[in-house]
């Protein structure tokens, strides 16, 4: 059986005994015991301040003088000593989290966890709490995964100003935060429908993050909304965890146009691209160096969003665009006009149109 041993802040020594017992006595002082027990009054007193031990011999001696048992000096003595190398392990052990402390503060950015609520005034705590979310085998391989991440983050593209302590550090929350996370099972045949789904929430606009999420875990899809970090422009990540995809956003933008194409363009990658490579990861950054995958997951998301028939529909009868022919064709088929007013400034360069629709997210 274990028990949690408890360590005091202080090891204290059996003189301290002595000295009680001599203070409530009448008939006895230092010099007096140090007479009785046939030692100087120096070595009494040695013995008092916590400077020598009590031997066996002194033990069976304060046993006659003073009527206490040589076995509880004896075994007074010994926990003294295994408190003292229990404190002094301790203090290794304090002072080396200390040093892999400052050492990881290096790497993360610890205002940012903290505010998160996910540090504490613990360092021991800490370190494992740091270690869980960047998913290491030991502490010491931080450095290791943080200059192969860095490397990736700066491949994708290299105009960005990105800072990659900030981006590692964003990317292993939500990869640890979405392992927490269970769902129902995921059924790629069943995406169609949950787009179809999604664009009626999209439509109405209302209790809209909450109502996006239930409809991905019910179709067995991970959603996570994490904030970003100074020089993290990111979009979205979509990426497979355990036995379900996942997409998580960082809202940079409180508008429903952005939401919806950002979840679109997720989902055209899970619709697209994971049936053959569940360990590959999408990281979407804005002006990011477009790819083949990239550009399928942006036409899938149009797709997902204005049918290229609803387009062209759109192109024939409603021209030139104002907000009275956006709503008309918003409730035809039930897209929000946000959504058509942003891919009318995109492709039709609509920017300088004066509008009163509403684009935030409610």
């Amino acid at each position: 059986m274990s028990t949690n041993t408890i360590i005091p802040f202080e090891a204290t020594h059996p003189g301290i005994l002595i000295q009680d017992e001599l203070e409530i006595r009448d008939d006895m002082n230092q010099k007096q015991l140090a007479i009785l027990l046939g030692v100087k009054p120096s070595f009494i007193n040695e013995i008092i301040k916590g400077k020598r031990p009590i031997t066996a011999d002194i033990a069976i001696l304060l046993e006659k003088a003073l009527d206490i048992s040589a076995d509880y000096w004896m075994r007074f003595q010994s926990q003294y000593e295994i408190d003292l190398a229990r404190i002094k392990e301790k203090n290794i052990n304090k002072i080396r989290q200390i040093e892999i402390w400052s050492a990881i503060k290096e790497h993360i950015p610890v205002g940012y966890f903290k505010k998160k609520g996910y540090l504490t005034d613990d360092i021991a705590a800490n370190i494992s709490t740091i270690q869980e979310i960047y998913s290491l085998q030991s502490i010491d391989a931080l450095e290791n995964k943080i200059s192969e991440k860095k490397f990736a983050f700066f491949k994708k593209s290299e105009k960005l100003q990105i800072d990659a302590k900030n981006m590692i550090a964003w990317t292993s929350l939500v990869e640890f935060e979405a392992d927490r996370k269970e769902t129902h099972t995921f059924h790629p045949e069943h995406v169609p429908q949950l787009v179809q789904e999604l664009q009626e929430i999209f439509f109405i606009n209302k209790d809209v993050l909450d109502l996006v999420d239930k409809k991905l875990s019910q179709y067995g899809i991970k959603f996570l909304i994490v904030d970003k970090l100074e020089k993290t422009p990111i979009d979205g990540y979509s990426f497979w965890s355990k036995n379900n995809p996942v997409i998580a956003l960082t809202l940079r933008h409180n508008r429903i146009d952005n939401l919806a194409f950002t979840i679109f363009h997720e989902l055209g990658h899970i619709a697209l691209h994971f049936e053959n490579n569940k360990e590959i990861r999408f990281l979407d950054l804005k002006d990011m160096e477009e790819n083949a995958y990239e550009n399928e997951a942006n036409l899938y998301a149009q797709e997902c969003l204005i049918p290229v028939d609803y387009w062209n529909d759109l192109r024939r009868n409603y021209l030139p665009l104002c907000d009275a022919m956006i709503r008309t064709f918003a409730d035809k088929y039930r897209i929000h006009p946000a959504i058509i007013l942003g891919r009318a400034c995109f492709e039709m360069k609509y920017y300088g149109m004066k509008t009163t629709i509403d684009k935030k997210i409610y």
